[in-house]
């Protein structure tokens, strides 16, 4: 079976980067653009660094930023139908994973209206034509939603998230700016730069993974660990490298696909409102203790990655061990809880994991598993 490959037509890296968002609309004949990003980049000027390019170049803009942490079906409905008044042609995307989620699926559905209730976005959706352009430019080091074929919608009404799986969603354009995460707070920096980290091992070892998608997260696990530190102190360099670690992750597991952590991670920012990347941080080593039994031959070129001292010298399960071990300390330094007291509750830990298994990383997981056991999971973490 062959290995498939999607990624942006083009991609900007690097100090500066956003100075090629208005030839890339020019380039294309952009009347008006729709802008999405969340109120909080509105207020703190992030936005602005984007909205003064488009009003130097004469092009006309809308910002919509009615955008929620976890974009629910409501929130992109709504959306949709303020894309259609402002009578734009073309999107900007700009924030975090909530702010890309919510206009890729405002510019699925804006070119494929038979998908107006959202739900049925769910999985592989059938859609025919690709999204309206669409440039997404990120502020946060995590997601990688720039990359990506993936977005996720929250059900409020079911309590639960969904994943979206569409090669039509993927932005034509990504502009990956270190210069526009620099204020980012250190808890957002920990959070997202870690969710990073669990796109890159899970893709790693997920049943998918290729040749092609192992060059890929390992170079990332290698951005991520030399990096996240610094950029959690905000260096430059640390800030650099989380952008482009985030990027190279999402080049991967968009293709290939994750596991458990992220299927168990998005019942917890569902029900809790838990930040996505918090929860996949503590899930990661757990994770990883579970599937060690069917993938801890693998954990030595990660642990490779992330600079385990003498790990050559180890046999295979202490090289395994020794890389959840990096692995914890990492997330440790940044500041990531533990575990999840305090965030799960008992009487949820049966919804919880029926949630998990349906969920669409889930199949991914190179071990396989079943409700009872993913329960024992999330139960290891009361």
């Amino acid at each position: 079976m062959a290995d498939r490959i999607v990624l942006n037509t083009i991609s900007y890296h690097g100090h500066g980067a956003i100075e090629n968002i208005v030839p890339e609309l020019q380039s294309r004949g952009c009347k008006k653009v729709f802008l999405t990003s969340d109120a909080d980049l509105v207020r703190f000027g992030v936005t602005a660094k984007v909205t003064r390019l488009l009003e130097k170049a004469g092009i006309p803009f809308t910002v919509y930023c009615d955008i929620k942490p976890n974009p629910t079906i409501e929130n992109v409905q709504h959306g949709v139908k303020s894309f259609r008044e402002s009578g734009a042609d073309c999107i900007i995307a700009l924030g975090g994973g909530s702010s890309i989620d919510t206009a890729k699926a405002i510019g699925v559905i804006a070119n494929n209206p038979e998908f107006e209730d959202v739900r049925s976005l769910e999985g592989v959706a059938p859609t025919k034509k690709h999204a309206v352009f669409t440039i997404a430019v990120p502020t946060t080091a995590g997601t990688a939603a720039e990359v990506t074929i993936n977005y996720v919608i929250t059900d409020v009404e079911k309590k639960r998230k969904f994943v979206c799986v569409d090669t039509n969603d993927i932005p034509e354009v990504a502009v990956v700016d270190p210069d526009m995460m620099a204020t980012m707070p250190k808890s957002l920096t920990a959070a997202t730069g870690m969710d990073a980290l669990t796109h890159a091992i899970e893709g790693y070892i997920t049943k998918a993974h290729c040749t092609i998608s192992d060059m890929f997260h390992l170079e990332a696990i290698r951005l991520i660990a030399a990096n996240l530190r610094g950029a959690v102190a905000n260096t430059p360099e640390g800030r650099e490298g989380m952008a482009l670690g985030q990027y190279i992750a999402g080049m991967g597991f968009s293709n290939v696909g994750l596991g458990i952590v992220h299927s168990m991670a998005h019942g917890l920012s569902a029900l809790y409102d838990t930040p996505h990347g918090v929860a996949c941080a503590i899930l990661l080593p757990v994770g990883l203790e579970y599937n060690k039994v069917v993938s801890g031959k693998r954990y030595r070129a990660i642990g490779k990655a992330m600079e385990v001292p003498g790990i050559d010298r180890m046999d295979d399960e202490e090289a395994a061990n020794a890389t959840i071990a990096a692995v914890r300390k990492l997330s440790e330094d940044v500041g990531i809880p533990a575990n999840l007291h305090g965030i799960l509750k008992e009487e949820d830990v049966q919804f919880l994991s029926e949630s998990a298994y349906a969920d669409a990383c889930r199949p991914g997981n190179p071990r396989e598993t079943s409700v009872a056991e993913i329960r024992e999971l999330y139960r290891s973490q009361l």
